[in-house]
């Protein structure tokens, strides 16, 4: 499996992004997706996650509210919508495809992940 995020950026405070997340391979369609992030000098924290059929999401507090998690099993493509951003918002965002060990469940936890994209890089402006 392959990932490729796309659609970071640098904005201003209060300003909308949406990222892309493409993705190669038969398993997809069949699991759950996750966004992390990580900051300069911090951890990789949850985001975000929606379950294989996107009937299910899960948020961290942080970004409840702001952020939507959504995807399109067509088009092997998962997407955050970020709006209403925040300079905390700063960091490199990463997609993940969950792990077959965790089906049927949203694991807010790196762990829980087998694939990883590259990330792209969220900069936000106060």
């Amino acid at each position: 499996v392959q990932l490729v995020e796309s659609g970071g950026g640098l904005v201003q405070a209060g300003d909308s992004l949406r990222l892309s997340c493409a993705a190669s391979g038969r398993t997809f369609s069949s699991a759950a997706m996750g966004w992390f992030r990580q900051a300069p000098g911090e951890e990789r924290e949850f985001v975000a996650a929606i379950n294989w059929s996107g009937g299910t999401t899960d948020y961290a507090d942080s970004v409840k509210g702001r952020f939507a998690v959504s995807r399109d099993n067509a088009k092997n493509t998962v997407y955050l919508q970020m709006n209403s951003l925040k300079p905390e918002d700063t960091a490199v965002y990463y997609c993940a495809v969950g792990s077959a060990r965790f089906r049927g469940v949203l694991v807010a936890a790196a762990y829980a992940y087998d694939y990883w994209g590259q990330g792209t890089q969220v900069t936000v402006s106060s």
